[in-house]
This record gives C-alpha cells, structure tokens and sequence, in this order.
C-alpha cells in the first residue's frame, strides 16, 4: 500500500511482524468480538484482526487512506470505515453494556491522553482496550504511588480502569520510526466502588490542584483550595506530597470536600 505517512496526523506505520503476532496474541481476537481500531493506517493489525473475527470497525482521519484499506481489505471480511475524528466520535453509536467493544489502536503519541480521557467516558460501552503508545506515557499511567512517573494521569485513569503494560516496541518496529520508545498496554474500564460517589469534576479539580506543584506538600498546593483541617479530616497527612498518596486518598478528599458547604 503506497501511502506518505503524515507527520500531522502523527503516523508512524507498524510494520515489524514479530511485533505484529505479539499484539494479536495479546489482545485475542475471537469470532464476535466487537472490534473497533482507532487509526488503521495501512492495516497492519486490520487484516488480521478482520481475518479473526470476520466484522471489524475502523476510525480513520486521513481520508486518503480509506480507498486503499477498503481494496486491501477486500475479500479478507466486513470491514466498516468511519472517516472520523476519534477524539470527536461517539463510541455509545456502536456499543451497549451488553455488547461491549474492544477497542485496538497505534495511537498517535500527540493526542494519545485526550484521547484516552474522551474513551473513558464511555467505558460502560467498553470491554476493553489495547494501545500501542508512548513507553513514558504508558509508565505514567500504570506508575504507582511513590515513582518518581507518578502523577495525575496515573491518579484520574487507576480511579477508572485497570492498567496493565504488556511489552515495548522500539522505533524501528515502524515507518517511519518515531523518536521515542513505545509499550503496548491494555486498559479494561473497572471504575474504583468509591469513585460512583465522587463528582467527577470536583475530583479533576482536587488532583489537578494537588499535582499543579508537585514538589509542593499538600499543605502547600490542596491548602488554599480545600484548607488544611479538610485534608487532616481525610485521615492524611498535609506535610506529605501529591505523589505519596494513592487514587484512595483522592478520592475520600473530593467525597468530603462534597459534604462540606461552602470548602470549593
């Protein structure tokens, strides 16, 4: 398939074959699956993943792209391209909660949190999802509470789904290869019990204040905002930092910062 990648499509096309047989061992596609890949490009996974479960969606940005899939595509299964944005599109069109998608991509590394982010809020849709992204974006995103990667994208996403790295791909595993590092990883939405009885933008709101000064103590960057007497009522301590406290602290933090009238 002769295709120019585009730099502002950030496209960086997988090509190592090894690789390949990796993430399709990792992700497991079986016959009625709802299968859905976020930027096929030139179908490296599409084929064989269409070959496994006969049906498979696809969102592509670059229409370019979607003639010379939909021929390299044919014959081999039902193939349904969706010349979309993915941070735009509406993932409930194509899923329930009772026919869950999985959801595949080689993200690209400039919108790869956005997009994360936008997918999470339909997680009650989604069965599952495996990425390939940026290696120091995906450690800040399963890191755990006092690594130095630790942070509030690791805090907003552990509340809502469970993070699990499975391997790195270096550059040369693409075309043209990136400048970075990248890991394949699965997400599978499992949003924390207490996390149903937090306000959403109340907890962005907490962390992103607690993460702002992350040298800082929580004295120091949630003082202000919440004051000091309603971090010692959560049971934690105001002279720690950010990055010492698990999704749970957060969380009770935001759950009474809500019953108190008049904190934010």
């Amino acid at each position: 398939m002769n295709h120019r990648p585009r730099k502002r499509f950030g496209q960086n096309f997988l090509h190592d074959q090894g690789v390949i047989s990796r993430i399709l061992s990792s992700i497991g596609p079986a016959p009625g699956d709802r299968l859905i890949e976020i930027g096929p490009g030139r179908g490296a996974i599409t084929i064989p993943l269409l070959e496994a479960v006969g049906r498979l969606e696809a969102i592509e940005l670059d229409r370019d792209l979607i003639p010379l899939l939909t021929e390299a595509c044919r014959g081999v299964g039902e193939l349904h391209i969706h010349s979309a944005d993915a941070l735009k599109f509406d993932f409930s069109t194509l899923g329930t909660p009772s026919e869950k998608l999985r959801v595949v991509g080689n993200l690209p590394y400039n919108i790869s949190t956005p997009l994360l982010f936008h997918l999470l809020e339909y997680r009650s849709v989604i069965r599952d999802m495996h990425f390939m992204l940026q290696k120091e974006v995906v450690e800040r995103m399963a890191a755990r509470p006092g690594n130095k990667t630790y942070g509030r994208l690791s805090v907003m996403l552990q509340v809502l789904c469970d993070v699990a790295p499975l391997f790195d791909i270096g550059p040369e595993a693409f075309a043209p290869p990136p400048k970075v590092h990248s890991s394949f990883v699965r997400l599978i939405p499992s949003e924390h019990p207490l996390y149903r009885e937090v306000d959403p933008a109340l907890f962005e709101r907490i962390v992103n204040a607690a993460f702002s000064q992350r040298r800082k103590t929580l004295r120091n960057s949630l003082g202000k905002l919440l004051g000091v007497s309603v971090i010692e009522r959560a049971d934690i301590d105001p002279g720690q930092r950010p990055e010492q406290l698990p999704p749970e602290s957060f969380i009770r933090l935001a759950m009474l910062t809500a019953r108190i009238p008049g904190v934010v």
